[in-house]
Formats: structure tokens, C-alpha cells, sequence
């Protein structure tokens, strides 16, 4: 049974491909010997692909939360570099640092709007694109707040707990990809989900500490998760090794959701 190496050669996409998480994940796929292509904000893949020197990585700027954008550039991005055999979808959209009390419906209907019809249109648009060729994998990303409320106490004051409208997001992608899982799956088509738990950025890490100890009490080990330990996992559903999982939630949270 193959591993990585069924990586080797494959054209595999990843949104937010130069982001927290999905750097390692681009970083990896290019030294297994993947053609990848990193699409990101403007700017942001181009400074990655030159920053880390990857040789078989194409940068490319898109605004994923834009319908108008994925209308668009999807298509485009099919004539110019092909047909991908996978993908990697980390593009999310979330309020920032607003209270329950204090979000208004607009906001709240704001970030679905920018979450969920965006990651509809791209991934029927890519699955149809697959559908052909009779194969392919597409790996999504949901989120430990998908599964699970946060925890109040976690979030110190002035600190406001993880936003409504985030993991009613993340939670509609979990449904999202059991859909269409079983939509695609005649077309050998697999859809799963990875769902992180409490991966915080390296400036968090640095600069409150206290708040990292309460993350890591919320685990079973008791830590929280470096980002390179979600590449695993991830390329784990993009292989051949994968090849009988579709419609599935991958958890990789250190045990947060299941204490």
C-alpha cells in the first residue's frame, strides 16, 4: 500500500496554502514531490512559494470568500493549471472579537454568507471538474467549535470566547461534506474533514501564556497542537492509504472533544 509517495507527481490544490496551517501542508506536499498550487489573499502565497523556497509550488490570489471571486477565478484556475487529483480547502470567514450579546444578525448572516456559499460554489465547480476523470480527493476544514461550544472560562477578560458565528460555520461544513460525500462518491469522488483543535498562532504562543495553559488543560494531553502536526493527518485523506474514507470527520484537537 502506497503512503506518500502516491503524493508524487499529483496536482493538488490548497486555499489558505500560505496561512497557519496551511503553510506546512503546501511546504510538505512540495517536498513529497506534489505540483501544488498555494492560492491565498493577494500577495500572501507569492511571499511564501519565495520564502521557503518551494520549487514545485505555484502561488496564485484569490479571495475565496467572494462568490464573485470563485465564479470567476475557479474556472480560470482549471483552464491555467489543470484539473487538480486533490484538494486542501482551509479558506474560513469568522466576525472578529464580538460578544454574543453584542453581534447583530447582519454580522452574524455576513460570515455565513462569506463561509458557506463560497465553499459550495468551489467545491461542486472542482468536484464536477473531477467528476471525468472518475477520482479525487477534496479534504475541508471544520473546526473543534464545529463539534463543541468554547468554554467561557477559557477566555479571560478582556478576551472574548470564539464567535457564534464561527463554529455555526464550521459546523455546517461538517454537514457540507458528508453531502458531498455521498453526492460524489459514484463519481469515486471522496470528501472528508479535518477538525482542529487549539492550534494558536506563534504571536498568542508568545504573547499570552496563561491563556495556553488553559487551552492545554481543555486536552487530553494537555498541550496544545503545533501546527506541523496537522500535516499528517491531512495528507493521511489525500492518499491512496485513504482510499475507502469519504464522509469523514478527522479530529485532531489532542482530545478536546472527547472529554
Amino acid at each position: 500500500m502506497k503512503l506518500w509517495s502516491s503524493l508524487e507527481g499529483k496536482n493538488i490544490w490548497v486555499t489558505g496554502g500560505a496561512g497557519h496551517l496551511g503553510g506546512p501542508i503546501t511546504a510538505e506536499l512540495d517536498r513529497c514531490g506534489a505540483k501544488v498550487l498555494c492560492l491565498d489573499l493577494p500577495g500572501r502565497a507569492e511571499s511564501f512559494v519565495a520564502e521557503h523556497k518551494l520549487s514545485r509550488t505555484a502561488p496564485a490570489s484569490v479571495d475565496l470568500c467572494e462568490i464573485g471571486a470563485v465564479s470567476r477565478g475557479v474556472p480560470e484556475l482549471l483552464r491555467t493549471h489543470g484539473t487538480p487529483d486533490a484538494v486542501v480547502h482551509l479558506v474560513f470567514a469568522s466576525s472578529s472579537g464580538q460578544r454574543l450579546e453584542e453581534m447583530s444578525a447582519e454580522t452574524f448572516a455576513t460570515t455565513l454568507t462569506k463561509a458557506l456559499p463560497p465553499t459550495f460554489e468551489f467545491c461542486r465547480t472542482v468536484a464536477e471538474a473531477m467528476k471525468p476523470r472518475g477520482g479525487g480527493s477534496i479534504v475541508l476544514f471544520s473546526s473543534m467549535y464545529g463539534i463543541v461550544s468554547p468554554d467561557p472560562r477559557v477566555y479571560v477578560a478582556p478576551m472574548t470566547p470564539n464567535p457564534i458565528d464561527y463554529g455555526a460555520n464550521k459546523a455546517a461544513i461538517l454537514q457540507m461534506t458528508r453531502y458531498f460525500a455521498v453526492h460524489y462518491g459514484p463519481a469515486k469522488i471522496r470528501f472528508n474533514a479535518i477538525t482542529p483543535g487549539p492550534f494558536p498562532n506563534p504571536k498568542v504562543q508568545e504573547t499570552d501564556p496563561a491563556f495556553i495553559q488553559r487551552l492545554s488543560a481543555k486536552t487530553a494531553l494537555q498541550r496544545i497542537g503545533q501546527r506541523e502536526e496537522i500535516v499528517g493527518p491531512t495528507l493521511f485523506l489525500l492518499t491512496d492509504s485513504a482510499s475507502y474514507v469519504t464522509g469523514q470527520s478527522l479530529s485532531v484537537d489532542g482530545g478536546w472533544t472527547v472529554m
